[in-house]
């Protein structure tokens, strides 16, 4: 067993977000493994670019309220405990509720995402289905 040193908090680039997001290091896992794991923070109104993930991409929403949509879909209001599955190459956004923060956990097994155009004010306000119904 062995106690990991935390790394400090990363302010996420602006180039693939709009607002401020920030991101902890959970694990990284070592050759053989790829396992990977970052909590990431959103400020309210704070979103990803439109991306896609190589191997998919699970965030599981831990606090505040989560915006997501994949590209030409219904955009969805995500609550603490909810997990969202993202296929591989599926391209979508997601970030914070505009009157709520919002933490994900977000599991992944390879740093390779294709970043796209980041999210107009009119694609993120638009109306959304909510996991509480």
């Amino acid at each position: 067993m062995e106690l990991l040193t935390k790394q400090p908090t990363m302010k996420l680039p602006a180039q693939w977000f709009t607002g401020d997001a920030w991101a902890d290091v959970i694990h990284r896992g070592e050759e053989p493994s790829r396992a990977r794991a970052n909590a990431v923070r959103f400020a309210p109104g704070a979103r990803a670019a439109c991306h896609s993930d190589g191997l998919g991409q699970t965030p599981c929403i831990v606090e505040g309220v989560a915006l997501i949509q994949p590209r030409g879909g219904e955009s969805l209001q995500a609550h603490p405990g909810d997990v969202i599955w993202t296929p591989p190459g599926e391209e979508h956004w997601h970030g914070a509720a505009p009157d709520h923060f919002m933490t994900h956990i977000a599991p992944w097994e390879t740093d390779e995402a294709d970043w796209l155009e980041h999210v107009g004010d009119d694609e993120y306000a638009a109306p959304r289905t909510s996991t509480r119904r």
